[in-house]
C-alpha cells in the first residue's frame, strides 16, 4: 500500500487495519505528517501542527492494541481541530491576533470525546476571526487556499479543515457551522460536510456567546460519510455544561447508515421562495444529482412548502417575513457585537477592518430591529417545519456558486451578473436558524475542474436519515477516487 492510498484511506478502514495491526497508527500518522509538510505550505491548511504530540498520541495507541487494551472508536486515527475550538494544552488563537499566545486550560466537550475515542491529534486548522465570515483567512495566518485550485477560497469559516481533508493531509476533522460554515467549505473543496440537528454536540459555556450561540452546531468534515456516522457515534450525547444538548440516540449511526429507507418522499428547491440566482453549472450539476435518487424508488419532486419569504396570520395581524438574510445579518452581527465589544473597544487597531465594521453595524441596531429578527426567525423555522410535514427529506444547492477567488469575502458575480454580499450563501443559513440537521455532499463539478455540493436537509433531530440518503447518493457517485493534484 502507497503513501497516497493510506493519506485518502477512510478512517473507518484506518481502525479496523489499527485493531488488527496491518497498519500502526504511528505508521499511519508518519505518512500523513510527511504529507503535511509537503503540502501544507502551497495551502495553509494548517495553523498550528501537533506533530510531536500526534507521534506521542499515535506510539499509544499502538501499545494499546499490542496490550489487548479496549479500544474507542476512532483508535489511532489521525484527527485536525478548527482553530476556535479549545484544546488544553494546544495554542487556540480563534484566527485573532489577540489570542496569538493563548493556551486554553482545558478541552471543550468534543475534543474530550475525541481524546476518549482514541484520535491522535495532528493539529488546529485554519479560520478567520472567530469564525466570522465565510472564507477563512486572517491577519495572523493569511488565507486558506482551495486544493482544487490555488487562487480560489476555500470558504469558510472551517475552511482549513475542509482544504486539509480534500488534501489527504485530515482523515477527520472537526468544524464548526454557524451559518454554513461546515457546509461551504465542504462544497467549496469536495468533501462530506455534516451540520448535526442543534444540540446533538454540546458546545461549551453558552454565557459569552449568548443567542448567538444557537446557531452554532459542531460536526464533521471527512472524505466517506460512514466516518461522518462514525464521528456522530462519538460526539453524540448530553453535557451539563450545554443546556441544549440532547439525549444520546439509542442506535449507533455507523450501524443502521446501511439501511436505505424503503420509501421516502423527497422535495428539493432551487429558490426557497426568496434565492433569485444561481449559477447555471451549479443548477444543473444539482438537478442531475437530484434525478439518481429515483433509482431508489423514492418520492422526488418540488417542493411549493419551502417558502421563506411568506407571511404569516397571527395575533399580531398579518406579518410579512423580512428577507431572511436580513434577519440573519441583524441577530448574527448584533449577537458578534455584543459579545466582542469589550474586545473591539480594547484591540480595534488588531482585528480585521471587515470585523470591525460588522460590529459597529450590530452595536447600531435598536432592540425593535433586534426583537422582529427573533420573531421573524421563528416564521422561518416554521415555514421550514412546514416542508416536512410533507417530505423526508429537503434537496438543495449548497450555495449558488463555486469557489470564488481567493481575496475576496464574497462572491462578487453569478451568471455574468453582479450580486449582493450574501447572494452566494443563501443556501445554508436557514438552517442555522431553524437548527435543523444539514449536509453537503460533492455531487458535480464545475467546468474549470471545482467542485460543486448538494445539499441534503432532514427534519428535527433526524441526522439518520441524513446520513442514508448521503450513503446512498454516495453509492451510485462516488467522487473519492477524483483528488487534487500539486505540482
Amino acid at each position: 500500500m502507497n503513501k497516497e492510498e493510506i493519506s485518502f484511506m477512510s478512517a473507518t478502514e484506518m481502525a479496523d487495519k489499527i485493531r488488527n495491526q496491518e497498519l500502526s497508527s504511528l505508521e499511519i500518522t508518519e505518512t500523513i505528517i510527511e504529507r503535511i509538510e509537503k503540502i501544507n505550505p502551497l495551502i495553509n491548511a494548517y495553523c498550528t501542527p501537533t506533530f510531536d504530540l500526534a507521534r506521542e498520541m499515535a506510539k499509544k495507541a499502538d501499545i494499546a492494541v499490542k496490550k489487548g487494551e479496549k479500544l474507542g472508536l476512532l483508535h489511532g486515527i489521525p484527527t485536525s481541530i478548527k482553530d476556535e475550538t479549545e484544546t488544553k494544552g494546544i495554542r487556540t488563537t480563534y484566527g485573532c491576533v489577540v489570542y496569538e499566545n493563548y493556551i486554553p486550560k482545558e478541552d471543550e466537550p468534543v475534543v474530550q470525546r475525541l481524546k476518549n475515542a482514541g484520535i491522535v491529534i495532528l493539529g488546529k486548522t485554519n479560520t478567520p476571526a472567530f469564525g466570522y465570515k465565510g472564507v477563512t483567512d486572517n491577519l495572523l495566518f493569511g488565507p486558506t487556499k482551495n486544493p482544487w485550485n490555488l487562487e480560489k477560497t476555500s470558504g469558510g469559516s472551517s475552511g482549513g479543515a475542509a482544504a486539509a481533508v480534500a488534501a489527504g493531509i485530515s482523515p477527520l476533522a472537526i468544524g464548526s457551522d454557524g451559518g454554513g460554515s461546515i457546509r461551504i467549505p465542504s462544497s467549496f473543496c469536495g468533501v462530506y460536510g455534516l451540520k448535526p440537528q442543534f444540540g446533538r454536540i454540546p458546545q461549551p459555556d453558552m454565557r459569552l456567546a449568548g443567542y448567538l450561540g444557537t446557531f452554532v452546531h459542531k460536526g464533521p468534515l471527512v472524505r466517506y460519510v460512514k466516518d461522518a456516522a462514525l464521528m456522530l457515534d462519538v460526539l453524540a450525547g448530553p453535557d451539563d455544561i450545554d443546556r441544549y444538548s440532547l439525549p444520546k440516540p439509542n442506535f449507533s449511526y455507523l450501524k443502521k447508515l446501511e439501511e436505505k429507507p424503503q420509501t421516502l418522499k423527497i422535495g428539493y428547491s432551487f429558490n426557497m421562495g426568496f434565492i433569485q440566482i444561481i449559477d447555471e453549472e451549479v443548477k444543473q450539476s444539482v438537478m442531475n444529482a437530484i434525478q439518481k435518487f429515483e433509482n431508489f424508488d423514492w418520492i422526488v419532486e418540488k417542493s411549493e412548502k419551502i417558502n421563506l419569504k411568506s407571511s404569516h396570520e397571527n395575533l399580531l395581524g398579518k406579518i410579512n417575513i423580512r428577507m431572511p438574510e436580513l434577519v440573519m445579518w441583524i441577530i448574527w452581527t448584533n449577537g458578534f457585537a455584543y459579545s466582542s465589544k469589550k474586545l473591539f473597544k480594547k484591540w480595534e487597531d488588531k482585528l480585521d477592518p471587515e470585523l470591525i465594521q460588522n460590529i459597529k453595524v450590530g452595536l447600531n441596531y435598536s432592540i425593535d430591529d433586534i426583537k422582529s429578527a427573533e420573531l421573524h426567525r421563528e416564521f422561518i423555522y416554521s415555514n421550514i417545519c412546514r416542508h416536512f410535514k410533507e417530505y423526508d427529506i429537503l434537496i438543495t444547492p449548497t450555495l449558488a456558486c463555486p469557489a470564488f477567488r481567493l481575496g475576496i469575502s464574497n462572491a462578487e458575480e453569478i451568471n455574468g451578473r453582479q450580486v449582493g454580499p450574501g447572494a452566494w450563501m443563501h443556501y445554508t443559513y436557514p438552517f442555522n436558524m431553524s437548527g435543523h440537521p444539514a449536509a453537503s455532499i460533492p455531487c458535480g463539478w464545475s467546468s474549470n475542474g471545482l467542485p460543486i455540493g448538494m445539499q441534503i436537509v432532514g427534519n428535527r433531530f433526524d441526522e439518520l436519515t441524513v446520513l442514508q440518503v448521503s450513503k446512498a447518493f454516495e453509492e451510485i457517485a462516488p467522487w473519492q477516487k477524483k483528488r487534487p493534484k500539486f505540482t
